[in-house]
């Protein structure tokens, strides 16, 4: 089994998110672990040549030249990672309602067409069936209930795109109030962790 960390904490050992990925990390048994980080290898985005190149190969059948595999190749790169685990943990903090560019620049890279997803009988069909993903979100304000529940777009979309790839079990926990005082930061903190550490307890073990 393998297990593949995606994780986008640009604040480090101040970071929020951080302790929430190492709660899961201590818990991981049984398991090769690959980490991916989105600050220092960051995803390419889709740009005129290369998502030319995409549609030429991925959409209609044609064979990339040398350069168009070049402009592929950190995509192909990422979406072969994922493909290769098991499990998969994605960790990032809230940026205005939704996941920082990086994140989604990395969903963008993986969500190929033909390699983690296609179209069968006029609908989509997801392509990474049996395998798991758990998404650990931070955010400074409170999104889970009323009136603010609308303006949350990082846990929701991050889920969806792992439903979209065909993934079996995909869990998602949001610690809020990061920015609501050291006491309910702790006490949200500590509520996440032990639900982290529940879900990996039962992967795992």
């Amino acid at each position: 089994m393998k297990t593949l960390l995606v994780k986008y904490t640009p604040r480090n050992e101040r970071s929020s998110t951080k302790k929430l990925l190492d709660a899961f990390r201590e818990k991981i048994r049984n398991s090769e672990t690959e980490e991916l980080d989105l600050c220092s290898d960051v995803p390419d985005m889709f740009l005129e040549e290369n998502l030319l190149a995409y549609i030429q190969r991925n959409y209609l059948g044609n064979t990339l030249t040398p350069e168009q595999k070049k402009l592929m190749s950190k995509m192909d790169r990422m979406t072969e990672q994922l493909k290769s685990a098991d499990i998969v943990v994605v960790a990032f903090p809230m940026n205005n309602f939704s996941m920082p560019a990086a994140v989604k620049a990395w969903f963008d890279s993986v969500i190929l067409k033909g390699q983690t997803w296609d179209v069968k009988d006029g609908g989509y069909v997801g392509m990474m069936n049996g395998k798991k993903a758990l998404v650990l979100v931070t955010s400074g304000g409170f999104y889970s209930k009323a009136p603010m529940v609308a303006w949350e777009h990082a846990l929701s979309l991050t889920k969806l795109e792992f439903q979209f790839m065909g993934y079996s079990d995909v869990q998602g926990i949001l610690a809020e109030g990061m920015n609501a005082g050291d006491d309910i930061k702790s006490v949200n903190l500590t509520k996440s962790i032990e639900q982290i550490q529940s879900i990996a307890q039962k992967w795992y073990n």
